[in-house]
């Protein structure tokens, strides 16, 4: 009885916790998942801004264009619809290394920014041992704010690192003001590790051009944008 009295004398000396202990107490044993949850910035991420080259066109090429054609609108100018790389691997398939078909479907991925296509043979072909459904390409289709980002890339990195390089071929547009030219090798651009690459593979690009009324009209677009041409060599 001594001993109980004596506890309850010292529980009443000590008195209760002050608020503030016990806050700082309970606080002190948090779960982990509230200590995380805590600690994420809930910030809203900030948008990315339109494209350069976007930008460009719309307040720069646009009207320019329309007075160098004598378009009294800017929407008559020619524009960028999109752009195509392709890439053709079927000697790689029919030779039974699919492994090369996968390690350019990740390069091609790096340059584009886009998951690549894998393009199937219509119809078999014999002499080169192609069957009929096979994958023997990859293609990438791109727009809007992906397209003008890969064409700036294009322009200010990929076409300076070519070797050799002496312009762009005029030769590559058709009736309806399209562009086609290609690359020999996919470290031009330097999304590509070079010095992972295990074998080189070429690519071909397609600019689709409305309202070009022919191969002019594309030009001058390109030209707009930073194309650099070949120029005839002077004798």
């Amino acid at each position: 009885m001594a001993d109980q009295e004596n506890k309850e004398q010292k529980k009443e000396k000590k008195g209760p916790k002050p608020e503030g202990q016990q806050a700082k107490a309970k606080g002190a044993k948090k779960p982990k998942g509230e200590a995380a949850a805590e600690a994420v910035d809930e910030t809203p991420a900030i948008p990315a801004g339109p494209a350069r080259l976007a930008v460009r066109y719309k307040n720069e090429i646009a009207p320019a264009l329309a007075q160098q054609l004598g378009y009294k609108s800017t929407l008559a100018v020619p524009r960028l619809e999109k752009i195509v790389i392709s890439m053709g691997l079927g000697k790689f398939v029919t030779a039974g290394d699919k492994g090369k078909l996968e390690i350019a479907e990740k390069e091609l991925s790096q340059i584009a920014g886009q998951k690549p296509v894998r393009c199937k043979a219509k119809k078999a072909v014999s002499n080169f041992k192609v069957r009929e459904g096979q994958e023997t390409g990859l293609k990438v289709t791109l727009r809007g704010s992906r397209m003008y980002e890969f064409l700036d890339r294009l322009i200010s990195l990929a076409i300076p690192r070519v070797k050799d390089f002496r312009g762009l071929p005029k030769d590559g547009f058709d009736k309806n003001g399209n562009y086609n030219f290609g690359f020999t090798e996919q470290t031009v651009f330097p999304e590509v590790d070079a010095a992972a690459v295990t074998f080189q593979q070429g690519m071909n690009i397609t600019m689709v051009i409305n309202n070009a009324r022919g191969p002019e009209g594309g030009r001058e677009l390109l030209k707009a944008f930073g194309f650099p041409f070949e120029t005839p060599e002077k004798n």
